[in-house]
C-alpha cells in the first residue's frame, strides 16, 4: 500500500484551495469543454460531504436549480477546477449532510457560523 500512496503523491497536483468543510456554501469554478471551445462555469451550493484521502479525495456540492436538487462531485486533484470560493461558513454538527436531500424550504437552510475557528489543512 505504501508504494501506491507514494505514486499518488508524486503524480498528483496539489492545488491551493481555501479550507472548507461540510455545511459551507462554496462557488466552484470549473472548465467545460464544448467542441473546441473552453469556458468556465460556476457551480454554487452547499458542501454536503468531503470523502477520501490523498489523490482520491472528493467533495460533493448540492444546489437547488429550478426546484430540483442537483448534486455534483468534484475531485480535489482535478485540473479542471480553476477556483473555489467560500461564500459562507455553515454551522452544522455532522460531516455528511444527506438529510438536506429530503428537506424542503426553511428546513433546507443552514445557519451561518459567526465565530470562525482557524482550521488545519
Amino acid at each position: 500500500m505504501d508504494a501506491i500512496n507514494y505514486v499518488h503523491e508524486q503524480l498528483s497536483l496539489k492545488p491551493e484551495f481555501p479550507a472548507f468543510r461540510a455545511g459551507d456554501n462554496v462557488a466552484v469554478s470549473y472548465k467545460i469543454v464544448e467542441g473546441n471551445k473552453v469556458r468556465i462555469q460556476v457551480f454554487r451550493g452547499n458542501v454536503i460531504q468531503i470523502k477520501g484521502t490523498g489523490a482520491t479525495k472528493t467533495f460533493t456540492v448540492r444546489k437547488i436549480s429550478g426546484g430540483v436538487g442537483v448534486e455534483r462531485i468534484f475531485p480535489f486533484t482535478s485540473p479542471n477546477i480553476t477556483e473555489i470560493q467560500v461564500l459562507k461558513r455553515g454551522k452544522v454538527r455532522r460531516a455528511r449532510l444527506f438529510y438536506l436531500r429530503d428537506a424542503i424550504g426553511q428546513a433546507a437552510r443552514i445557519k451561518e457560523r459567526k465565530f470562525i475557528r482557524p482550521t488545519k489543512k
